[in-house]
C-alpha cells in the first residue's frame, strides 16, 4: 500500500458517492391467455427448429393455464419436469419479452395420472375418433360403412 493508492481509493469513493442509480421500471403490460398461448406455440416451434425436439414436445403436451401473471403447465412425471426446468429460464425470458410483462412466472405441476389412451384395434380407433368427432358416426351410417 502506497500513499498514492490510498489517495486514488479515496477519490474513487468520493466520485461514486455522487452517483445515484436510477431504478429501472420493467414493463408490466396486461396480456390475454390467447396471446400467451400464441407465444408459447411460437417458442415450441422455434425450439423444434433448433433441434430441441424434447423441449418442443414438453411444451406441446398440453395447453398451459394462465392465472394472473402465473402460467401453470402440467407435465406427466418428474423426469419431464427436470427436463423442462432446464430450459425454463430461456422460455421465461422469451415470454417476458414478447408479452411485455416482467412479472410472468411459470409453475410446473406433475400429474402422474395423465394417461394416454392407445387404440390398437380398428374398433378402438373408431371409438377414439368418434369421441373426437361425433359426426363420424353419421358418416358411417350415411355411406353404410363398416369398421
Amino acid at each position: 500500500m502506497s500513499l498514492s493508492s490510498i489517495r486514488a481509493k479515496r477519490e474513487l469513493l468520493e466520485n461514486t458517492k455522487g452517483i445515484v442509480k436510477e431504478e429501472v421500471q420493467l414493463p408490466k403490460e396486461a396480456f390475454t391467455e390467447t396471446e400467451m398461448l400464441l407465444q408459447w406455440s411460437k417458442y415450441a416451434q422455434r425450439s423444434g427448429d433448433k433441434g430441441h425436439k424434447i423441449m418442443e414436445s414438453l411444451l406441446l403436451i398440453g395447453d398451459p393455464k394462465l392465472e394472473g401473471t402465473t402460467i401453470t403447465h402440467e407435465l406427466p412425471n418428474d423426469s419431464t419436469k427436470i427436463e423442462f426446468e432446464s430450459e425454463k429460464i430461456e422460455l421465461l425470458g422469451y415470454l417476458r419479452g414478447k408479452l411485455h410483462n416482467h412479472d410472468i412466472t411459470i409453475e410446473v405441476i406433475v400429474n402422474e395420472k395423465v394417461e394416454n389412451k392407445f387404440a390398437f384395434t380398428p374398433i378402438d380407433k373408431y371409438n377414439r375418433l368418434k369421441e373426437i368427432n361425433p359426426n363420424l358416426d353419421l358418416l358411417k351410417k350415411t355411406f353404410d360403412l363398416d369398421i
